[in-house]
């Protein structure tokens, strides 16, 4: 009970120190590796190694996958790629068709572009057309926030699922499709709840850009299919891997699987795709690949996440040293959680701290350990791991998310309105993908 209580209490360590006293996520998953270690009675020269070794393990297995990723998330929302991607699936569902347009248009934008700039791309667009059907921006508005949060919490090559999916050590191709297979049912169920908030909820969508000026903007973006092909090519490549190395070997096991191999690992194909975004600028110059261009500005953000992954590997490397595993295991068991354990504690990182990024991370160095004695084994289990902790970070966005503001003063909601429309509609995107989840596990 004593190593049990200590873990909660690191816990509790981790939310207050980020949110209370605003310590950097980084450094408070590094204070709660010394605070475990040195109370839990490792001696100490072998607590320093366990942390290089967790952090070290972690940051070289998914590093620069996450670098590569938000490169190319950076040179779609610069070049207008992001809003070529937004009119192509306009162009599809139909302007009248609106909250299920700005849910999907979301839902692609979020892949490779964070949840927060993904919004303030899509946000002129959103008030054009929904002005133009005469609806309330409330609906329309939970529509795209609820399509980029099931994106951005469930779907490689997000950073966030990336690192849990390094840390818990999945296979990233089968993350994408359990992801996909969880997150678009999903999200249909919240255009539902958004259409039906926004007939309650009316917001006066009042554009601020006109048609003329986004007509304008996509002159100057690249066209569709180059946009598209950096974000398709390194999914379908790591998704072709995972089939090849499936027991029953479906590619044979001669040239053609040893190359699908190699161009499918996940950090070749987000190299190829990184390669293939340096093509959507209308004209490539130096200062963008230099360290005050669009790739630094990418790196910026890239060292952060994989400053906090590294830490969030180290405490789950020291939690691995201790006898937590054998302790939990009888409560593991007789509660019966299963795949509701990850999503519950994600849950309650994310509604403690505000950040889906760093809820994923800490719950994916938590649950690490305790995988065997959850029976979560195999490599399907294991991807399930991932996007369970990945639904959970989605609930719930509130005062404390940094999206939760950009969402509602984007979208001239008062903070009622919003926690009724925005964060209401996470915990339903959270617990629908949740339901979905279990009854994929139960089939397979």
């Amino acid at each position: 009970m004593y190593t049990i209580l200590l873990l909660l209490i690191c816990i509790v360590f981790i939310i207050v120190a980020s949110t209370r006293f605003k310590l950097h996520p980084f450094l408070a998953l590094l204070a709660a590796c010394l605070l475990f270690g040195i109370f839990s009675g490792l001696p100490l020269d072998e607590l320093i190694t366990t942390i290089n070794d967790g952090f070290g393990g972690t940051v070289g297995g998914v590093g620069i996958i996450i670098i590569a990723g938000l490169i190319i998330g950076t040179f779609l929302e610069k070049s207008g790629g992001a809003y070529a991607l937004a009119n192509l699936v306009l162009r599809i569902i139909g302007p009248k068709r609106v909250h299920m347009a700005m849910g999907f248009i979301g839902y692609f934008v979020s892949i490779p572009v964070f949840a927060d700039s993904g919004f303030i791309i899509v946000s002129p667009l959103n008030r054009a057309l929904t002005k133009k059907a005469k609806l309330s921006l409330g609906g329309t508005a939970v529509a795209l926030s609820l399509g980029l949060m099931a994106a951005h919490t469930m779907v490689p090559p997000t950073p966030g699922p990336i690192a849990a999916a390094g840390i818990i050590g999945a296979d990233l191709g089968q993350v994408i499709l359990f992801g996909l297979l969880t997150s678009i049912p999903a999200l249909l169920v919240c255009i539902f709840f958004a259409k039906k908030i926004g007939a309650k909820v009316f917001i006066d969508p009042a554009p601020k850009i006109t048609q003329q000026e986004i007509n304008a903007q996509l002159e100057q973006a690249p066209s569709v299919f180059k946009s598209f092909i950096p974000i398709i090519v390194p999914i379908v490549l790591i998704v072709l891997r995972s089939f090849a190395e499936y027991p029953t070997q479906p590619f044979g096991d001669g040239y053609f699987r040893t190359a699908i191999g190699f161009i499918g690992n996940p950090v070749v194909a987000l190299l190829l795709g990184m390669v293939l975004s340096f093509t959507l600028p209308k004209k490539l110059d130096r200062e963008m690949l230099g360290t005050t261009g669009w790739i630094g500005e990418a790196l910026t953000s890239a060292a952060i996440i994989i400053l906090i992954t590294g830490a969030g590997g180290a405490f789950g490397k020291v939690l691995q040293t201790s006898n937590i595993s054998s302790l939990l295991e009888a409560n593991v068991g007789n509660g019966n959680l299963g795949i509701w354990l990850p999503f519950l504690i994600a849950a309650g990182l994310k509604t403690a701290q505000g950040s889906s990024t760093v809820a994923i991370i800490t719950t994916a160095s938590i649950i690490a350990p305790l995988l065997p004695v959850m029976g979560f084994d195999t490599e399907v289990s294991k991807a399930l791991a991932v996007v369970a902790i990945g639904a959970g970070a989605a609930v719930v966005s509130h005062a404390n998310d940094s999206f939760f503001w950009v969402v509602t003063q984007l979208s001239d909601m008062k903070v009622g309105e919003g926690y009724r429309t925005h964060s209401l509609g996470t915990v339903i995107l959270g617990l629908s993908a949740m339901i979905i989840l279990t009854l994929i596990s139960l089939l397979i």
